[in-house]
């Protein structure tokens, strides 16, 4: 009995013997399909919010220009040939691209398309309508001032709609948005009552439409990015607008309208309007909050600088008050109080850290900030005082533009 467990010890210690040591390599030698992929290249969050100021500015100033400038005054037409054109390439980019794949996800039936869709579009239409409207009877810049309200507006119709319980504390929140844009509305010189209406017209058809959308978007089965609601959009605002415009002017409209202006300059219309649309895809995801906030009022002061250098539009000190405190308003609307304590007192740290690092660079960019404000100021008076530059302004545009 010892024997055998004698030779039984003896043989595990030899099996263990007879073993091969595992030799670690000394270099990691990656497989073939262990490569890592090449990183993908991607843009700095700066450029699309540029595109997207670009073209959301550039939609309004060359409507204006269409309408007023150039003497297009077929507004409605101008809004159905913008929808066909939306309902042509979303269809075309459906089939060739991977920008509307999203669209495979919703859940869209005809029942969802009569009961959601269809109401959509239709105060989609009326706003579009209106906001075209508009530009026959007031400036860029009051227009810009008056779009102010639209928080307001969205939150009023929630209300309305039973979307959300009124509350006095959020009403008191906007209020210095509506006391804003009275002020403004008051210093305003080339005040029209019946563009101011169209104006409220279709800001208050724009907030049911965002409620609508609001509505149909909170289930998860109808998520969809602007380009994905554009093309279920677009055709039914194409059919209302162009049914509209078929009855109210194209009777008084020739083609000599149409060339007056140049078939041309209304494709890249509508193409600029169409992109507007696509850039806002890019940009979802790409910003905070906070960016979208402040490069949507910046995006509207440009606009009043624009207005006021392209067609000299007078904004009085009584607006440019107004228009501060709606402005101020509005951030703080959107951001909230608590929230906008936080980003103030990080960029005051972050400001002081600068001047300590570089505090020559700091006293140059307050300098050509006194600068910049300074020729701001006094380019708000030049259309008063000195209407022959804008004159002149005018007519390099016009000139430049083949007309």
């Amino acid at each position: 009995m010892a024997d055998i467990e004698k030779k039984a010890r003896l043989s595990g210690e030899q099996t263990r013997v007879a073993e091969p040591a595992t030799i670690l390599p000394t270099t990691n030698v990656p497989l073939p399909s262990e490569k890592p992929a090449p990183p993908q290249p991607s843009l700095h969050p700066a450029v699309y919010v540029v595109t997207w100021i670009g073209f959301s500015g550039g939609v309004i100033l060359f409507n204006k220009w269409l309408l007023d400038t150039l003497g297009f005054k077929f507004p409605i037409s101008l809004t159905a040939w913008h929808m066909i054109f939306a309902t042509i390439m979303t269809q075309i980019l459906a089939r060739t691209t991977t920008l509307l794949d999203g669209r495979k996800t919703v859940k869209m039936t005809g029942r969802v398309y009569l009961r959601a869709i269809l109401p959509i579009g239709f105060f989609f239409s009326l706003s579009l309508i209106c906001g075209n409207k508009a530009y026959l009877y007031l400036s860029v810049a009051f227009i810009q001032m008056l779009k102010a309200t639209m928080p307001v507006a969205v939150l009023l119709a929630t209300w309305a709609m039973g979307v959300a319980p009124p509350s006095l504390k959020t009403l008191g929140n906007v209020s210095f948005i509506v006391i804003g844009v009275v002020i403004a509305s008051y210093g305003e010189i080339e005040f029209n009552l019946t563009g101011f209406l169209y104006q409220a017209g279709g800001i208050t058809f724009e907030a049911t439409r965002l409620v609508l959308v609001q509505q149909l978007l909170s289930s998860s089965e109808f998520k969809m990015d602007p380009l994905v609601s554009l093309y279920y959009f677009a055709p039914v605002c194409a059919a209302m607008n162009s049914l509209t415009a078929l009855i109210l002017e194209v009777p008084s409209m020739s083609m000599k309208n149409i060339y007056d202006v140049g078939i041309f300059m209304l494709i890249a219309n509508a193409m600029v309007a169409f992109l507007l649309n696509v850039s806002v895809v890019f940009l979802i995801g790409k910003t905070s909050s906070l960016v979208l906030t402040l490069c949507g009022i910046l995006k509207d002061i440009l606009l009043v600088m624009c207005s006021m250098a392209i067609w000299g539009t007078p904004v009085t000190k009584t607006q440019f008050f107004g228009y501060g405190i709606a402005l101020g308003g509005l951030l703080y609307y959107r951001l909230g109080a608590e929230q906008l304590k936080g980003y103030v007192s990080q960029a005051g740290r972050r400001w002081s850290e600068f001047g300590v690092e570089r505090p020559a660079v700091r006293k140059a960019v307050i300098f050509g900030s006194i600068l910049v404000t300074l020729f701001i100021l006094l380019g708000g008076l030049a259309p008063t005082y000195a209407p022959e530059h804008t004159d002149n302004l005018k007519k390099i545009l016009s000139s430049g533009l083949g007309q």
